[in-house]
C-alpha cells in the first residue's frame, strides 16, 4: 500500500502554477474553431459504436427516416460536447468525463453544466486541480440532476470554500447511486464547512476521501455523524489533517471513533498524520471492536503514539481480517513493539506490515518475524529502522515470500547483501530499494549473478541510490548481467554532495537498455558523462518514452515519440 505523503509527492509538482502558465493556456485554448483538427479521432467510441457522427454533427431526416428530433438535438448536443473536451485537449467518453489539471475557470464550468444534459450515461466525473473554479461549484451542482446516475465524483484541489461544500451537498439528492467523493486537499473544506455535508450524504456511498482538509477537532464530530448515516461505507480516508483527532476528551475525535462502529462494511480506514494521541487510540480501539471486516488500517506518521500503543493493541485481536497495518514513523517505542509482537500471532489474515522509520524496530526484528504469518506475508519494509547484524540476518526468514523488500538507510547491508539475495525465490520479487546501504562493488556482483540466474526476472523498481562506494566494475556486472526485462524504475543517484563519471559502465547501460522494454524511468543524477555520451543516451531513448533523470547541465530529459 502506497502512503498518502508518497502520492502527494508525486502529484506535488503540479500543485502550483504561474499565473503566466495559468493565462497563456487559456489564450491557447480561445483558438478559433477552424485552427482545431477534425474531431473524429477525439471520440473514444466509434460512430458505428455510438451511433454519432465523427464530425459530431447530426444526420438528417433523409440519412435516417425514422430519427426524431430528439435524437437530433442529442446529437448537437454531443457535438458541442466534444468541442468543448478538444479545447481542453480531453477525448469524449460517454461515461467518464476526467477534466483534471485542466485549468478550468468558472466560465469553463457554467459551459460544463450547459452540456450536462447530453451526458445522460456520465458515471464518473473529475474536476481534480483546478483552482480557479473555488467558489463557483454551484454553476456545476446545480445540474447535477441531469446527470443522477453518477457513481464517483472528484474535486480535489479546487480552493473550494463553505458556499462550494453547501452548494454540493443540497445537490446530493439528485445523485442517489454515488458511490465515491472525493473533495481532498481543500483547506476550505474544513472549519465547519463540513457541516453542509451533514444528512446530505446518500446511503449508497461507499468512499469518502478527505485528505489534507484542515479538519479540526469540531469537524471531527460532525464527521461523526456524517459517517453515522452510511450503512455501506468501506473506505474512510481524512489522512494529513493534523488537528483532526486533537480535543479527544472534549468531543471531537471520540465522536467520530464512536460512531465508526457503526459502520460495519468498512474495511479501509486511513489515520496518517491526524495527530493521533494515546488516548486517541483508546476511542478508536473500542470502536474496533465492532469492525472485524476492516482489513487496511494506516496510523502512520503520528508521532504522539510514542509509549501509548497498548491502547489499541488490547483491540487488535478483534479485527480478525486484518491484511494491512501501518505504523510507519510513529516514534513507536521498545515497550510500543514488544505490545505490537504480543498480538500479531492472532492477525492471522496480516500480509503488510509496516513499522518502518522507528529507530527501535532494529532491536526485535527476530521476534518480530517469529510472530508474523511468514509464508503470507508480502511487505515488511524495515528502511531507517537501524538494522544490526543479527536483525538483518532474521530479516532473511521473511524474505523468500516477499514482494518488496526496503531496507534502505541501513549501514548494516553492505558487503552482507548475499545474506538476502540468497534467501530469494525465483521471479518472486517486484521491488527492491536498496538507498543509502553503504554497499560495495562485492554486493553488486551477487546482484548481477541473481539477475543471471532468474531470480529478479519480475523485479519492476531498482533504488540503489546513494550507494558512492560501489565501483565501475560493480555497475558493470550488474548491467552486463540481463535478467531485468521487467524493469520499470531504476535509480543509480548519487548523494547531492557527490559527483562521479559513469563513463566506465555506460557502455553497458546502453547495450542493456534495448532489452528494458517495461523501462519508464532511470535516474542518474550526479552521474557525469561527455558530450558524445550523452548524445548515445539520447539517442537510445527517442523512440521511447522513457523519463530520464539526470542532472547535468542543470536539465531532465525525456525521450521523445519518434519523427513522422
Amino acid at each position: 500500500m502506497e502512503s498518502a505523503d508518497g502520492q502527494r509527492g508525486r502529484d506535488g509538482g503540479s500543485l502550483r502554477r504561474s499565473p503566466l502558465d495559468v493565462i497563456m493556456n487559456q489564450i491557447r485554448r480561445k483558438r478559433s474553431f477552424t485552427d482545431r483538427k477534425p474531431l473524429g479521432r477525439f471520440l473514444s467510441r466509434s460512430s458505428s459504436q455510438t451511433g454519432i457522427p465523427e464530425d459530431g454533427t447530426p444526420e438528417t431526416r433523409e440519412d435516417k427516416g425514422g430519427q426524431s428530433s430528439g435524437d437530433s438535438e442529442r446529437h448537437m448536443g454531443w457535438g458541442g460536447v466534444s468541442v468543448f473536451l478538444q479545447r481542453l485537449g480531453k477525448k469524449s467518453d460517454s461515461r467518464n468525463l476526467s477534466l483534471g489539471h485542466c485549468d478550468l475557470t468558472a466560465t469553463d464550468l457554467l459551459e460544463l453544466a450547459s452540456l450536462l444534459q447530453f451526458l445522460p450515461q456520465l458515471e464518473e466525473v473529475d474536476v481534480s486541480w483546478n483552482e480557479l473554479i473555488g467558489g463557483s461549484l454551484a454553476a456545476l451542482t446545480s445540474h447535477l440532476q441531469q446527470v443522477s446516475g453518477i457513481r464517483t465524483l472528484r474535486i480535489c484541489s479546487c480552493r473550494l470554500n463553505a458556499d462550494d461544500v453547501t452548494a454540493l451537498g443540497d445537490s446530493l439528492g439528485s445523485v442517489p447511486l454515488l458511490e465515491i467523493l472525493d473533495l481532498s486537499w481543500n483547506s476550505g473544506v474544513g472549519g465547519g464547512a463540513l457541516q453542509g455535508l451533514l444528512g446530505k450524504l446518500q446511503p449508497a456511498l461507499r468512499e469518502l476521501h478527505l485528505v489534507a482538509c484542515q479538519l479540526t477537532a469540531a469537524d471531527s464530530a460532525v464527521l461523526g455523524g456524517v459517517v453515522a448515516a452510511l450503512p455501506r461505507l468501506s473506505l474512510l480516508d481524512v489522512s494529513c489533517n493534523p488537528q483532526l483527532s486533537q480535543e479527544v476528551d472534549v468531543g471531537g475525535f471520540k465522536q467520530l471513533a464512536s460512531s465508526l462502529s457503526h459502520t460495519t462494511n468498512l474495511t479501509t480506514l486511513r489515520l496518517q498524520a491526524c495527530g493521533l494521541t494515546a488516548d486517541g487510540l483508546y476511542a478508536l480501539g473500542g470502536s474496533l471492536r465492532y469492525l472485524p471486516s476492516v482489513r487496511e488500517l494506516d496510523l502512520s506518521c503520528n508521532k504522539q503514539l510514542s509509549g501509548g500503543l497498548s491502547r489499541l493493541t488490547c483491540h487488535l485481536s478483534h479485527v480478525t481480517h486484518l491484511e494491512s497495518l501501518d505504523l510507519h514513523l510513529c516514534c513507536l517505542s521498545l515497550s510500543d513493539l514488544e505490545q505490537l509482537i504480543q498480538v500479531l500471532p492472532s492477525l492471522t489474515s496480516l500480509t503488510e506490515l509496516d513499522i518502518s522509520s522507528n529507530q527501535e524496530a532494529g532491536g526485535v526484528v527476530r521476534p518480530l518475524v517469529s510472530a508474523l504469518p511468514v509464508r503470507q506475508m508480502r511487505r515488511l519494509p524495515l528502511n531507517s529502522c537501524s538494522l544490526n547484524e543479527e536483525s538483518f540476518t532474521a530479516l532473511a526468514l521473511v524474505v523468500p515470500n516477499l514482494r518488496s523488500v526496503d531496507v534502505s538507510w541501513c549501514k548494516v547491508v553492505g558487503g552482507r547483501l548475499s545474506l538476502l539475495l540468497d534467501s530469494l525465490k525465483p521471479s518472486i520479487i517486484l521491488e527492491l530499494r536498496l538507498s543509502s546501504c553503504d554497499l560495495i562493488t562485492d554486493d553488486l556482483h551477487h546482484l548481477a549473478s541473481a539477475s543471471r540466474r532468474g531470480f529478479l526476472s519480475s523485479l519492476r523498481v531498482l533504488d540503489l541510490s546513494y550507494n558512492g562506494s560501489v565501483g565501475d566494475e560493480g555497475w558493470s556486472a550488474l548491467f552486463s548481467a540481463g535478467g531485468l526485462g521487467s524493469l520499470e524504475d531504476v535509480d543509480v543517484s548519487l548523494r547531492p554532495s557527490s559527483s562521479a563519471r559513469c563513463s566506465a559502465w555506460l557502455p553497458s547501460l546502453l547495450r542493456a537498455l534495448p532489452r528494458s522494454a517495461a523501462l519508464a524511468r532511470l535516474a542518474l543524477q550526479r552521474w557525469t558523462v561527455g558530450l558524445e555520451e550523452r548524445r548515445q543516451l539520447e539517442f537510445i531513448l527517442r523512440k521511447r518514452s522513457v523519463l530520464l533523470e539526470w542532472d547535468q547541465d542543470g536539465g531532465e530529459l525525456r525521450g521523445t515519440e519518434p519523427e513522422e
